[in-house]
């Protein structure tokens, strides 16, 4: 459902969530290493959260990527709503370009209720819950640390 970018925008935004401490910041390649992701198309990315405010960019010696908020005022739909826009949950499940309630493709109502739950699955969660279940071990995540 989301681009690549997006998913590696989630990836990365979760990694500088969870190692953040004491005003550190993570690095580009820090976070490209750990996550396997193109330290390029990832600096992209970052640029994209940076300009959406989502984190802040350091540049220097001790300088970086760090959240420009607390962890439990960002919601994954502004990560998602930065990097691929919120018109995913407007698309027809099936790629049809006439698709509406008034003229449904044949997946339409049950893709509709699917795209309603994801969304609001997103706009719920922040980064401080996502957090919370990965250092209480409710939730795995397959992210290196540092």
């Amino acid at each position: 459902m989301f681009s690549k970018s997006c998913e590696y925008g989630l990836q990365a935004i979760l990694f500088i969530a969870l190692h953040t401490r004491d005003d550190r910041k993570i690095g580009l390649k820090e976070i490209a290493d750990s996550q396997d992701i193109p330290a390029h198309f990832l600096s992209k990315i970052l640029q994209i959260l940076v300009k959406y405010k989502l984190l802040q960019s350091v540049k220097g010696p001790n300088g970086g990527f760090a959240l420009n908020r607390r962890p439990e005022d960002i919601t994954l739909l502004e990560v998602v709503s930065a990097i691929d826009g919120l018109d995913i949950f407007d698309r027809c499940g099936i790629g049809l370009k006439s698709c509406s309630d008034a003229h449904p493709c044949p997946i339409h109502n049950k893709f509709k209720f699917l795209r309603e739950s994801i969304r609001n699955t997103l706009m719920k969660e922040t980064l401080a819950d996502l957090i919370f279940t990965v250092e209480e071990g409710k939730s795995y995540v397959t992210l290196k640390t540092i």
